[in-house]
């Protein structure tokens, strides 16, 4: 049986948000099968605890936010990318902060962090969520969408007039049968333009951003140092913004996920859709591996970035 997954261990780390600018500390617990993965801010009375689920994001500029009445957990999408990436099911993520440190930019640091944790199987069937029928969301010329397919495979396009960006591979297809989201996807950076850096902190955004946690762009070139870790680090990064956004309804996916110009406020649109047509999807379990989808019991397997 395909089982569902936690933590070992708790594992911690401290670091910066990225739009509060302000120091937190992240603590990764175990938790319990059917948990899901629930954010619990420390520095709040009573420990608030927010569940990482679709409909309670609240706020999607330049991140994903939840919101549960007053309380709100920040830029989640690449911690909940790499508990996607790495199977983990269950988790409980403690923060004395408002947002998830935002680390080198990327899944890697979260990827280490859990893989330092370990990751054990639990009692309980791993549950999919499989996808009967083509469903979309769109806004103006941007579109994403989801389609049956027997395994988990993202196909992503962006549109930047920038001569970087424009240079490297602006669509990417990526199928977990046949490659790994540690070799593909994990380190790939978030990335931001100079012009809009005084806009974005004059709005109380970016406060924390800098070269050692994003790509920065001027009109011409990349400002880092060191480059790009892929020639084509941009399409592989909404790659992974995606997977974390997707993660939000709590199950692994049997899925299609395509988009144009998506973000995460039109990925949250395309979960809402989907949810409110019970007739788009299924939860699936699999006794033995081998009945799995090819790739999935192998995508789920712990490896090292």
């Amino acid at each position: 049986m395909l089982r569902q997954r936690t933590l070992k261990s708790i594992v911690s780390a401290t670091g910066v948000g990225l739009h509060t600018g302000q120091k937190v500390r992240m603590s990764l617990r175990p938790a319990q099968p059917d948990t899901g993965v629930v954010f619990r801010r420390l520095d709040l009375p009573g420990a608030a605890d927010v569940p990482a689920r679709a409909d309670l994001i609240g706020e999607t500029r330049l991140c994903s936010c939840l919101v549960r009445g007053e309380v709100k957990v920040y830029t989640i999408e690449h911690l909940m990318s790499a508990l996607s990436g790495l199977g983990v099911d269950n988790a409980y993520v403690d923060l004395d902060g408002p947002e998830v440190p935002i680390m080198d930019g990327s899944a890697a640091p979260f990827v280490l962090l859990i893989q330092q944790a370990g990751i054990e199987e639990q009692g309980a069937p791993k549950r999919f969520l499989r996808v009967k029928k083509r469903v979309e969301a769109k806004d103006g010329d941007k579109w994403a969408a989801l389609e049956p397919y027997e395994g988990f495979k993202l196909s992503f396009s962006i549109v930047y007039k920038h001569p970087v960006i424009e240079k490297s591979n602006t669509s990417l297809t990526v199928d977990f049968a046949t490659t790994s989201y540690l070799k593909e996807v994990a380190r790939a950076r978030t990335y931001g333009f100079m012009h809009d850096v005084e806009d974005l902190r004059n709005v109380g955004l970016a406060l924390g951003g800098g070269l050692e946690n994003a790509v920065v762009l001027d009109e011409h070139r990349v400002l880092n140092a060191e480059g790009l870790r892929f020639g084509d680090e941009f399409i592989r990064h909404k790659i992974l913004d995606a997977i974390g956004d997707l993660y939000l309804l709590g199950r692994p996916f049997l899925a299609a996920f395509s988009a144009h110009k998506s973000g995460h406020a039109l990925n949250n649109l395309l979960l809402r859709e989907l949810v409110a047509d019970p007739s788009a999807t299924e939860v699936v379990t699999f006794e033995r591996a081998e009945e799995a989808p090819a790739g999935v019991a192998g995508w789920l397997r712990p490896a090292s970035v």
